[in-house]
């Protein structure tokens, strides 16, 4: 078997991403390793069995239990802990990577160094750098790349677009997105946690520091520590900001000028290091953009998640016009006048034709056929980032400073009186918690990178990652 540390490098000698891979006939099945066993993993590769002509030929998890489990539904799958013998298979055509968020441009690299073609969950990346690679890589080796936001494949999307081009609603004048879902502590241990004996403990870290595990559980938390995820901002970002930079921004707008974040972690004490009270503003040059999320309860004693205004748990974006507004999320959604007069009512199917999408433009050799083609989740993908990289440069928190950072923008001011509001509901003292306020960062969209005074050493460092040894992410790929 390749060791870890020279397989990157005798992938790219030994595969050319053109040569490697099979010729398909348009009737000739299509073969699918599937990495990555968990709930979501595992309905990605239901769903694409379901497609005609395709195969789950690979199972691949880090877990013995997620692959036994896996292995009843196909049980005529190969079964693997280590995805590198699913590279080395060349009769695999393509991965489907549901890895834990450190793992998914890695892994997508070296799928296309093997010459096949990628369906990566979101977010596409970990960081902001590695995104860009994973595009590069793409590009390099003409592969077909999709992204997992699948409500791109919701025929509701061309809809909203249409009907906000008719001017029935007037000009936008800025857009608010939410999301608030109702979460609980992961506990704080004592002593490390040790990972479950069906684990291969270093497949299952890839690219991540080897770092003491403080959670309760294993397995899903991760999202919850900066090392492996990216925060609910990260979990449920890419779908509210891609659904925006569809509808919205019709892929125009690759990333925002300036981001700047506040919020904190709070009432659980728990080992989690990411918000679970995030807010963000996203200056885009034209239509501004403002974003929170919310893991606490409603109000403290209710089992119910946080509201706002003319939304519910299930809205992603409130579009603001002139002359009515848009609410809605990837299920459906309704138009309303300014007086609050139903105006349309959206309904959608949640992209359910995604993973056809990805096989049909496997088939046709076309990126341009995808829906979620990879750098506009990149991008999509990044905003998350950016406004995960403000909080995490964040000082001491104080309202008067963080209402006076963005100027004459009355929504912004309303997004930390919401706040505010939800602490207090609560049962939690803002004097006394520990409140972060970020940076407004100035950002070089076509580089990728922070520029002017906010581009410091401490925040260019969150663009990439430390990568651990024989995980590397290449420099070039």
């Amino acid at each position: 078997m390749t060791s870890r540390r020279s397989f990157i490098t005798q992938s790219a000698l030994a595969f050319s991403a053109l040569s490697a891979s099979r010729v398909l006939g348009a009737n000739e099945t299509i073969r699918i390793a599937s990495i990555g066993l968990g709930g979501q993993g595992l309905g990605n590769a239901g769903r694409m069995a379901k497609v005609p002509g395709v195969e789950i030929a690979y199972l691949c998890d880090p877990d013995t239990a997620a692959l036994d489990k896996a292995k009843k539904v196909f049980p005529n799958a190969k079964t693997t802990q280590d995805l590198r013998k699913v590279m080395e298979d060349k009769s695999i055509d393509a991965v489907v990577v549901s890895t834990g968020n450190h793992w998914h441009v890695l892994a997508s690299i070296w799928a296309m160094q093997s010459g096949k073609d990628v369906y990566v969950e979101k977010p596409v990346s970990h960081n902001i750098w590695e995104g860009r690679k994973l595009v590069e890589a793409a590009r390099k080796y003409n592969r077909i790349v999709q992204g997992g936001t699948q409500q791109r494949s919701d025929p509701l999307q061309d809809e909203i677009k249409a009907f906000l081009d008719a001017g029935s609603m007037g000009k936008i004048k800025y857009v608010r997105c939410n999301h608030y879902s109702m979460r609980a502590s992961i506990g704080k241990r004592t002593e490390p946690l040790t990972p479950p004996a069906t684990v291969d403990y270093d497949l299952w870290l890839g690219p991540a520091k080897d770092e003491p595990i403080y959670r309760e559980k294993f397995h899903y938390d991760w999202h919850w520590d900066w090392n492996t995820g990216n925060g609910e901002m990260g979990n449920w970002g890419p779908h509210i900001l891609d659904d925006l930079r569809n509808v919205v921004f019709r892929d125009k707008v690759a990333l925002p000028k300036r981001v700047i974040a506040g919020g904190g972690r709070f009432a659980w004490d728990d080992a989690g290091e990411t918000p679970n009270t995030h807010f963000a503003y996203m200056d885009t040059g034209s239509i501004p953009v403002i974003i929170d999320f919310h893991n606490l309860p409603r109000q403290k004693g209710i089992k119910a998640p946080d509201v706002y205004l003319r939304r519910r748990t299930g809205a992603f974006l409130i579009i603001e016009c002139e002359g009515g507004y848009y609410t809605g999320s990837r299920g459906g959604g309704t138009a309303f006048d300014s007086e609050g007069k139903k105006l349309h009512i959206f309904k959608g199917d949640g992209g359910k034709t995604h993973a056809a999408n990805f096989i049909d433009a496997i088939r046709s050799r076309k990126s341009e056929d995808l829906k979620g083609e990879v750098e506009k989740i990149h991008f999509s993908s990044a905003w998350c980032h950016l406004a995960n990289n403000s909080f995490r440069l964040g000082q001491k928190y104080n309202r008067e400073q963080a209402e006076a950072a963005v100027k004459d923008f009355q929504p912004w001011n309303d997004v930390i009186a919401d706040f505010h509001q939800h602490l207090i509901k609560n049962e939690l003292d803002a004097s006394k918690l520990d409140i972060k306020m970020g940076p407004m960062l100035e950002i070089d969209s076509a580089k990728e990178t922070f520029i002017g005074d906010t581009a410091t050493p401490e925040a260019l460092a969150l663009l990439t990652r430390e990568y651990r040894s024989g995980f590397e992410v290449p420099q070039s790929v």
